[in-house]
């Protein structure tokens, strides 16, 4: 019997090609006959295309094309579909190269196929195009106001959408009632993705059969394929198979369709040769798609026992040029539906508008809507915990809902199934030293040292579930996952899923839960994802669904796998199915333990079919397609320490501890790092990351020496704590952790910095806080006439 490998800290079976530059990406992808393409893009955020001269750049020798989207669109290429839809959402066209008027800084005006990059890019470069530069519109709200500059004609006011959830007028009227309100105008920063491996695709066109291939980096190549077959190229499914090798980070943008992979995969046919395009770093700036950016009005009230009754909120969420893949979905369905958090507030309103602007399209970046959420939630949580004379950690504990109140209804539409949070506050307030670092802030106070303490308690939701719901909300694709498992005949197991792994380390934890199953070696599992053509069907990894729905598929699939076992077994035994029990990686009769078959000797006989049931089919593989009954609700309590520099205005984290909760742990050690990676980006949107455009649309921070990430030393130690609530309606009662990190730890974070600043009188700023912005809030405090605490 193999060692129980679930809850092991077993090392990554794919690091060593990783980090010994073994991996297979898109970029490494070479073809006989490949040629490039390099994307001439627009200097203007909003411009008119007057005309486009291409003669210098076909003259080059070596150039073998230059596309425009005129050309595109007369041979019937549509414009790129939208995921997710909400009555009245308005749509424009979105094509891969637009033929007529640029909407942001960077989109494609034509593009250029030459027998080298280098030939593409300097040919790319002599392409002409006359421009009539029009006003451009960068900021949500002022995109709203009268006379501001239309994005698109289609959409009058910029209005893409408005969404809302709950009862205004129950909630204005909590609020007339309220013993207190506090009220906070929030800006969330626009953050850039910044994935180790740039977008990369790859497209090779088979004249024979009519078939394309694409290799691409992406995080669901099944949604891929269904877009670009039936919506863009309008040619069957089977016609196009899309490989998503080893990718280098995702972070949600990579799960979007981008008008690169439209361009390769129309010249590989126009000129019958494969054609690869790799973004530059300078490209992904400009062209991946942003996260956040929400403009937001929010105010909480609370009764005379400080109880959390009303929150209501208005948020202006900008969607940039374009709707991306599940834009829509991300500030209303992932945000507005997570704003009760962890407490039991009574009624809640949240208003969205949504619009155009002329920016780089916003989607989901790691947490989609959930850090949002959390942020707000827990920014109002800290502001009225201080307004009422309370520590944070316990007013958070007083309007906590309780383990015995679940399942949950919030006011929000979301049932909970479980949680605990008093638990993992507890935990973390214990791991942290809180009472400590209270009596240490006081005294430091007193030396003219400012620190401040930062408690979030959060709740995701995560599994989006299941595919009714989803599809009633306006998903324009389903939520269930697909396994297939394959027992060889030597009894090695090929596991294919729907899901993919670009750095979460699936190839070993998906690996671990299999060999827990069919009771044999780990080495003896290989997970294989990321080809349309090898998987049944699936929908990608994004929202932490890979481990509660891809990876119930499986387990699902592999009790499917060992129940064939016990009959193959209870034949060769002459014994009855019911008798035989699977035990120690033995198949054998109840209570005749000698009497046993291996796991390889049913892998083999399944195979051989020579002494076999009558009424079994050969072969020893299975397949399940599983849809939850729900979300998945990880939660937990992030405790964050920083250090306000008064003279500088610098905020330097001291420590951070967290305790998660994503029900049994596979693997803690990949827990850990997916924990790590996600404060990380968290503490990033926090101090140091903001996409920052000037009046004329350009793109300020478009390269690393303007839009500064998290290095190494602006962290500490990571204190990591867990607490084990499993989910009720999975079959291993697994929860997300992938993005549990990056949705609490910008709110930590913020709470640690303002709680730092409050001698200064200071109640509320937006992120990032650079030395800069802290300072003048110092120096503010610092002439007011008398500074609160």
């Amino acid at each position: 019997m193999a060692d129980k490998m679930m809850g092991k800290a077993m090392k990554r079976v794919e690091d060593p090609r990783f980090i010994t530059g073994s991996g297979n990406y898109t970029d490494d992808m070479q073809l006989p006959g490949m040629v490039h393409a390099a994307m001439v893009r627009s200097p203007y955020a909003h411009a008119n295309i007057k005309a486009i001269r291409t003669e210098a750049a076909q003259a080059v020798p070596g150039v073998l094309a230059v596309i425009t989207g005129q050309e595109m669109k007369d041979a019937g290429i549509n414009g790129i579909p939208t995921g997710w839809l909400h009555p009245g959402i308005k749509l424009p066209p979105h094509y891969a190269i637009t033929p007529d008027k640029v909407r942001h800084m960077g989109e494609i005006v034509a593009a250029v196929i030459a027998e080298t990059r280098q030939i593409a890019e300097d040919a790319a470069a002599l392409v002409e195009v006359d421009y009539e530069p029009l006003e451009a519109v960068t900021i949500g709200s002022k995109a709203l106001a009268p006379g501001a500059p239309q994005v698109h004609a289609e959409a009058p006011g910029n209005v893409c959408f408005t969404w809302s959830i709950g009862n205004k007028d129950e909630v204005d009227a909590l609020f007339a009632q309220a013993h207190k309100t506090v009220r906070l105008e929030i800006r969330n920063n626009r953050l850039v993705p910044n994935a180790m491996e740039p977008r990369a695709s790859l497209a090779q066109y088979h004249k024979a059969s009519g078939e394309y291939t694409l290799w691409t980096t992406s995080q669901n190549p099944h949604i891929h394929r269904l877009l670009i077959a039936a919506f863009i190229l309008g040619i069957p499914e089977h016609k196009l198979r899309v490989i998503s090798p080893d990718v280098g980070g995702g972070f949600g943008s990579k799960i979007y369709q981008y008008p690169e992979e439209i361009i390769v995969l129309y010249a590989s046919k126009k000129l019958n040769r494969p054609v690869k395009w790799t973004a530059r770093r300078s490209e992904s700036f400009v062209t991946d798609s942003h996260g956040r950016d929400h403009e937001t009005v929010a105010e909480m009230a609370v009764d005379t026992e400080g109880r959390i009754t009303a929150l209501r909120v208005d948020t202006i969420a900008n969607m940039g040029a374009y709707l991306t893949t599940f834009a829509p979905a991300v500030p209303t369905y992932l945000y507005g539906t997570l704003l009760a958090g962890c407490y039991k507030t009574q009624k809640i309103y949240c208003h969205v508008t949504a619009p155009f602007t002329n920016t780089v399209p916003v989607d989901a970046y790691r947490g989609a809507g959930r850090p949002e959420a959390t942020y707000l939630i827990e920014r109002l949580v800290d502001t009225m915990a201080h307004e009422l004379g309370m520590d944070p950690a316990e007013f958070r504990r007083k309007n906590f809902i309780q383990p015995d109140e679940f399942p949950y209804q919030t006011p929000v539409a979301l049932i909970y199934d479980s949680g605990n949070y008093e638990a993992a506050l507890d935990k973390a307030l214990e791991m942290a030293n809180y009472k400590a670092l209270r009596q240490k802030q006081e005294e430091l106070r007193k030396q003219g040292r400012y620190i401040g303490i930062g408690v979030v308690s959060y709740l995701e939701a995560c599994g989006l579930a299941p595919s009714a719901l989803v599809g009633s909300l306006g998903a324009q694709a389903g939520q269930w996952e697909s396994a297939l498992v394959r027992v060889m005949p030597t009894g090695k197991v090929e596991v294919f899923t729907g899901t993919h792994s670009h750095g979460q380390g699936h190839e070993t934890a998906f690996a671990q839960v299999v060999a827990d199953e069919l009771q044999i070696p780990v080495e003896d599992v290989v997970l294989i994802h990321g080809d349309t053509g090898r998987m049944p069907y699936g929908w990608g990894s994004y929202g932490s669904r890979s481990a509660p729905t891809g990876l119930s598929a499986i387990v699902m699939a592999s009790r499917k796998i060992t129940d064939k076992a016990k009959k193959i077994a209870a034949h060769l035994l002459e014994a009855a199915p019911e008798d035989i029990e699977h035990v120690d990686g033995q198949f054998r009769v109840k209570g005749v333990p000698d009497r046993s078959k291996s796991f390889f000797d049913i892998a083999l006989m399944a195979h051989l079919a020579h002494n076999y049931p009558a009424d079994l089919e050969p072969g020893l593989e299975a397949t399940h397609f599983y849809d939850p009954k729900n979300f998945v609700f990880p939660f937990g309590t992030h405790i964050a320490v920083v250090e306000v520099d008064p003279d500088t205005g610098k905020v330097k984290l001291q420590s951070y501890t967290c305790v998660d909760d994503c029900g049994p742990l596979i693997n803690p050690m990949i827990a850990e790092g997916q924990v790590h990676g996600g404060i990380a980006q968290g503490l990033g949107q926090a101090l140091l990351e903001e996409a920052v455009y000037d009046e004329s649309g350009n793109l300020a921070t478009a390269n690393f020496l303007e839009y500064a990430l998290p290095r190494a030393d602006d962290l500490v130690q990571i204190n990591v704590g867990h607490t084990v609530t499993p989910c009720p309606h999975n079959p291993l009662g697994i929860k997300g952790i992938g993005e549990a990190g990056t949705i609490a730890s910008t709110a930590a974070v913020a709470n640690a910095v303002i709680d730092a600043l409050r001698p200064f009188g200071v109640v509320h700023l937006d992120m990032p806080y650079t030395p800069e912005k802290v300072w003048r809030a110092i120096q503010a405090g610092r002439r007011m006439p008398q500074a609160a605490d």
